[in-house]
């Protein structure tokens, strides 16, 4: 065991069920102060292996050793008294706690060990945000706060109980381009603190900005590592998904009017505060065989248009058509059935999926009344599950065990997977798409793509809201750019580019 190693892991071996392997014979090994990723695809052990580290999990087989100790982490209490922090891909906060007590829970300033001191908990928190410039309103809630806010609050809450090994799952999945550049400068300033970090991600320019080594995973075994500075990102591509990758792109032709989506002057309240106007006359319209997408700043707007549009916010004023039928008053499930609608939310835990419930049911959740699946009421079990094993396998849903997996069991980028494949797969004349590939590597991002093309070639309409331009740029006929609240503008096929749309984002009419 080498004197400058902060963690060894030999031979991790994690067999669930006593059937999925999800790591074979790992070993993995992360110097002192310095920043390691972890990539690959979707199912591939990441998360169990993080898991393994931080005590969530024991593992079947195979040793840990914490500078150069070894270690029975048998717990994450365990795993935070050894100095290791955990920032998972789904937060783990109290919604209606107020930040500071969520980050303080279980290790807070007290009176004669009884009673619990604010101020001086509030101060030590405040001391650790202005190191590291992670500002947050301690007194807000986590129902009440962005995504960045609450990232931050997990960041914070490793750094109040001193951790000198920091794993971040997958952190950078549910924020915004602006929010990753500052993510991404405090992972930098914590490096230079001498703190050692674990990077869970799968995007490449990130791994190429930050990280000092790197551990390629597929299929639950380690297939090499990297000096990041010495590899080029098609080579960590090709680790991971053992092939070359295609490029896809939508290829423009002008689009013939056919309109199946019309929103007309529609205003709409903030969803955090209802004092505020989100959106503001705005007014779009989708055709046959066209994608649109929305590109701004998140919080712009996007969220509102979307709920509205599906069923899940109320409308100020203004009016939304499907097929010139308008859909104002119409319920969440007549949109889906009725007006043939289908919708891949940004919210996978909170609208996609029921998380208690398997795969192939949930394969089914808007048609299940369908003649397709049941008659006179009774369920047509044998349809329900061929119809679902159909789209986990197409889809490459990992760990599903045929779609009997609970979806709450699968990673992230696999449940997302599961529900882009339902979604795409439905007969719909429209998709309401935000940010289909939130969470996924780089191989399913690359079949998604070219599902959501194919879908638009069959005919379908398409409203696609994204925060990453590079995803923008590759499927969109026409591009319109929010801020806020208000259409700055649209750019349509070869007027497509990522300087007009950097400029429209920030409010300039091009």
């Amino acid at each position: 065991m080498s004197a400058n190693l902060a963690i060894e892991m030999k031979n991790i071996t994690m067999i669930f069920n006593k059937k999925i392997i999800a790591n074979n014979k790992i070993n993995l090994k992360v110097k002192k102060g310095e920043i390691h990723a972890i990539i690959g695809e979707n199912g591939a052990g990441k998360s169990t292996l993080m898991s393994i580290l931080f005590g969530m999990y024991t593992p079947t087989f195979g040793e840990i050793y914490i500078n150069g100790q070894a270690q029975v982490i048998t717990s994450p209490i365990k795993a935070n008294n050894l100095g290791i922090g955990m920032v998972h891909q789904h937060f783990k906060l109290i919604d209606t706690y107020p930040f500071w007590k969520n980050i303080s829970l279980g290790s807070e300033k007290t009176y004669f060990n009884i009673f619990v001191n604010k101020s001086e908990t509030i101060k030590k928190i405040s001391e650790i945000m202005i190191r590291y410039n992670l500002n947050i309103d301690l007194l807000k809630k986590p129902i009440n706060s962005s995504v960045a806010s609450q990232q931050k609050a997990e960041i914070l809450k490793a750094l109040y109980r001193d951790s000198d090994i920091l794993i971040f799952d997958e952190p950078t999945a549910v924020l915004t381009p602006q929010e990753i550049e500052g993510f991404l400068e405090v992972l930098i300033a914590l490096k230079k603190s001498g703190k050692t970090i674990i990077f869970i991600t799968h995007k490449m320019a990130e791994i190429k900005k930050v990280a000092d080594t790197a551990t390629v995973l597929r299929n639950g075994e380690v297939v090499n590592s990297f000096n990041v500075a010495d590899t080029d990102v098609e080579q960590f591509a090709q680790a991971m998904v053992g092939r070359k990758l295609k490029n896809i792109h939508n290829t423009y032709k002008e689009i013939r009017k056919d309109i199946v989506l019309k929103v007309e002057n529609l205003s709409v309240l903030n969803q955090n505060n209802h004092k505020v106007e989100a959106l503001k006359n705005f007014s779009l319209e989708v055709s046959k065989g066209e994608i649109v997408s929305i590109a701004g700043v998140e919080g712009n707007g996007q969220a509102e248009l979307v709920n509205t549009i599906t069923g899940l916010s109320k409308i100020k004023k203004g009016k939304i058509y499907v097929n010139n039928h308008l859909i104002n008053k119409v319920s969440i499930s007549k949109r889906y059935s009725k007006y043939r609608m289908s919708h891949i939310p940004e919210d996978r835990h909170k609208h996609g999926l029921v998380l208690d419930s398997d795969l192939i049911n949930n394969m089914v959740l808007q048609d299940i009344s369908s003649n397709k699946f049941s008659n006179f009421g009774f369920i047509n079990f044998n349809a329900v599950q061929e119809y679902g094993q159909k789209i986990v396998e197409k889809y490459d849903v990992r760990n599903s065990q045929s779609g009997f997996a609970i979806a709450r069991q699968l990673s992230g980028g696999n449940q997302q997977k599961a529900i882009v494949g339902r979604e795409l797969e439905r007969d719909s004349d429209l998709i309401i798409i935000f940010q289909p590939t939130r969470g996924l590597d780089i191989g399913s991002i690359e079949f998604i793509h070219s599902q959501i093309i194919n879908a638009k070639n069959s005919g379908k309409a398409i409203l696609l809201v994204s925060y990453e331009l590079s995803e923008v740029l590759a499927l969109s006929d026409r591009v319109v750019v929010l801020n806020s609240g208000n259409k700055v503008g649209e750019l349509i096929g070869k007027e497509i580019n990522i300087d007009k749309i950097g400029l429209m984002m920030m409010g300039e009419k091009v």
